[in-house]
């Protein structure tokens, strides 16, 4: 067995970078929530990798990328031959015996299942069960994202019909986004909703969880090469320049519409475009990364306000930004897909490509986002009607953190017994009997 150094250098480089996109995601959704949820936030996205790293190495890799002795069955799910990881221990990735070891592949693979899961959280932010979470997390991968990566990744049906998806629009942000929705009319709106301020409580954390998300994206869409090449590069660039673009066209968006531009725009915006582009970033040129990181942070910023005016309670915008971020980037490899990879001849209609292509474009994001959306209702439906999938009223008012972690995020009692703050706010039990009020 002859192993590419190169290529596996930089994919195991890629693999810790998408890691880290996890605990980036966690402060970008903790930053957002209120200060009385923050750590809840974050746990549902640190257990995210527990739980769908031991389902993983049990049978999620099978199931993904594994083979069956079926034909039909094969164009849907993979087999149970390569459970517990024991088969490709020594094993490369290609047949003829170089490039990268083969648990290398599964271990970047692996972090793309945890970061799928992790987002959907975001959708039911302040009231979700944190044990239901738990259980949703491995149901939802085994019978939703498994069965998904293989469609598109790994020789199945999707793949087989030619739907182009270099990092995951369709995979990742599309499935996310559906089940978000799904669960976000589950368990149903926060108590006080539209009613009651539910302000992001830390913008910082939101600026330091979109600086790793950015950062870690790159071997997110470039790593998704498999190889050290111009491609990579090309994801690489492409990467860069529609995440800059759409955080600018955001806060335009603000400027024009609210008067001002935020910290909080920027950082949707820039999240917007690594999304949209996600699936796009190998197959298209650097001007169209241009136009599509421009489209997806102007209409994302619109997109978001789409909860109130059809009245769902998307606690952090995981609709707005990840569906329809996902479903656009994938969209547009239909009109700019310059270098398609399935189908030499399957270009988009801005490069001589004919209107089957974009068809296949569109027919993924909503077979996807249909099938993601059905089973996370029904999966989130039984967790209700059995244990029960969002806490009580009075623990969602009182702060899920205390409730059910018995911690807080803050503790701001130091602060208040200092002789500086006694200076400044009076004496400590008058500010005391001020917050119990």
């Amino acid at each position: 067995m002859k192993i590419d150094s190169g290529t596996t250098a930089w994919m195991l480089a890629a693999t810790a970078l998408v890691l880290l996109m996890t605990p980036g995601l966690a402060f970008f959704y903790g930053g957002m929530t209120r200060a009385k949820s923050v750590l809840n936030m974050m746990m549902m996205s640190f257990v995210s990798i527990i739980t769908v790293t031991i389902a993983w190495v049990i049978y999620g890799h099978s199931l993904a990328f594994g083979t069956n002795g079926n034909d039909f069955l094969n164009k849907f799910v993979g087999g149970l031959k390569d459970v517990g990881l024991q088969s490709l221990v020594d094993t490369a990735t290609k047949d003829d015996g170089t490039g990268m070891p083969s648990l290398v592949f599964s271990a970047f693979q692996l972090t793309f299942a945890i970061i799928t899961v992790a987002l959907i959280s975001g959708a039911i932010a302040d009231r979700a069960k944190f044990g239901a979470w738990v259980v949703f997390s491995i149901v939802w991968a085994t019978i939703v994202y498994f069965p998904v990566a293989h469609w598109v990744w790994g020789g199945g049906w999707l793949t087989q019909l030619g739907i182009e998806d270099f990092a995951g629009g369709t995979v990742v942000h599309v499935n996310a986004g559906a089940a978000g929705l799904a669960l976000a009319l589950v368990i149903g709106k926060r108590s006080g909703w539209r009613k009651d301020p539910m302000r992001p409580h830390n913008l910082t954390l939101v600026l330091l969880g979109v600086g790793l998300l950015w950062f870690g994206w790159f071997g997110f869409n470039a790593g998704s090469e498999l190889a050290v090449d111009g491609t990579a590069g090309l994801a690489f660039m492409n990467t860069q320049v529609a995440t800059a673009v759409a955080a600018g066209a955001w806060i335009l968006v603000e400027k024009l519409r609210d008067g001002h531009s935020t910290t909080l725009g920027v950082a949707s915006g820039a999240v917007a475009g690594l999304v949209a582009i996600t699936p796009a970033c190998g197959f298209v040129d650097p001007w169209a990364a241009i136009v599509i990181g421009a489209i997806a942070g102007a209409v994302c910023a619109y997109a978001v306000g789409l909860k109130y005016k059809l009245g769902y309670d998307d606690s952090l915008d995981v609709v707005g930004v990840h569906l329809v971020g996902g479903a656009l980037g994938a969209i547009s490899l239909g009109f700019l897909a310059a270098y398609p990879f399935l189908d030499p001849q399957a270009k988009g209609l801005f490069y001589g490509g004919g209107f089957t292509q974009l068809g296949r474009q569109i027919l993924g994001p909503v077979v996807v986002g249909l099938y993601s959306f059905i089973l996370a209702w029904i999966i989130g439906k039984i967790i209700d009607k059995t244990m029960g999938f969002r806490v009580t009223e009075e623990d969602e008012v009182t702060g899920i953190d205390i409730t059910t972690h018995a911690e807080t995020g803050y503790d701001l009692g130091s602060v208040h017994a200092s002789g500086v703050a006694a200076k400044v706010n009076g004496p400590v039990p008058s500010v005391a009997k001020k917050v119990d009020a």
